[in-house]
């Protein structure tokens, strides 16, 4: 009865809309949708050591947004923040979709659009070649439209409303798991194949593919993120985990350090990974590497 009873409200609120507000709704729905798809599936996305690590994203925020005191205090967290973003973007699209708490959610995409512009993209110039903005005023006006002349946003808290808020909780927690499920199945290895079939782990980089003055991140023997360095006097490495409290450090080739992005602690590569400004004590460690053959690998 229940379900009958969703599905005509679901089909009565798509005859309703005009098909401008239809258009723009199906866009916005499968658009969060779909980024909630590329960061669930993508291998790297939780992972220290990927190139797309949501750590890394937010420590680019901190440095770079007008709210990067808000981000420093996320960085510690960002597997917890990784995730809630997940289920979030796949909630606002299903509920779009599915007509579950519509105002609401337009609200909350309207929210998150506008704190996506003022991290990632509000440096923008001209501020027309940013997206952010114009998904913000693309929720902004659905959510307008939705709340009409009520002028009030209403959240239906009754046991309907909290059936479809609980299935859409559980949508949106199976979406995350298959998306997860297609990217450890895609996970890249860190060992390299040889011409024989012959697996060898210790493999990092081939010497060709990194030039002199480049630095190469890898995962470690024991998954710890590390990153390589080539200089004119051979190869170095080093653990990319603080020495302070366990924070991801990453390499800036302006100031030539490793910076925690946590705590503010600093490191010099070039010197033996000494630490240059705390609070952190110890060095990084040292990860044995050397050149064999056509290959850069750990000792």
């Amino acid at each position: 009865m229940l379900l009958r009873t969703y599905r005509t409200s679901l089909v009565a609120s798509w005859r309703a809309q005009s098909p401008p507000i239809r258009l723009i709704r199906l866009w916005l729905g499968l658009t969060w949708i779909y980024a909630g798809w590329t960061k669930a599936s993508d291998p790297g996305f939780l992972s220290k050591t990927g190139s797309t690590y949501i750590g890394k994203t937010l420590t680019g925020y901190a440095s770079s947004s007008p709210l990067g005191f808000l981000f420093r205090h996320l960085i510690e967290r960002a597997t917890v923040v990784g995730i809630i973003v997940m289920l979030t973007e796949f909630a606002i699209g299903l509920a779009t979709l599915l007509w579950i708490a519509p105002t609401f959610m337009a609200f909350v995409g309207f929210t998150m659009s506008t704190g996506l512009w003022m991290a990632a993209t509000w440096h923008v110039k001209p501020y027309f070649l940013a997206s952010d903005p114009a998904y913000a005023v693309l929720w902004l006006a659905y959510f307008l439209t939705l709340v009409g002349k009520r002028k009030r946003v209403e959240l239906a808290l009754d046991r309907r409303g909290a059936i479809r808020f609980g299935s859409l909780g559980v949508g949106a927690v199976i979406s995350v798991l298959i998306g997860r499920y297609f990217a450890n199945s895609a996970k890249p290895s860190n060992a390299a194949i040889l011409s024989g079939g012959e697996v060898n782990a210790n493999q990092i980089i081939k010497v060709s593919e990194l030039a002199i003055g480049s630095t190469h991140e890898f995962a470690a023997g024991d998954g710890a993120p590390a990153i390589l360095f080539r200089t004119k006097h051979g190869v170095f490495a080093y653990t990319e985990i603080c020495t302070h409290q366990g924070c991801t450090a990453s390499y800036s080739a302006q100031s030539r350090t490793l910076n925690c992005p946590c705590h503010g602690s600093t490191f010099d590569p070039f010197n033996n990974a000494k630490v240059l400004s705390g609070p952190a004590l110890a060095p990084l460690p040292r990860i044995e590497v050397g050149i064999k053959g056509d290959w850069i690998v750990m000792l």
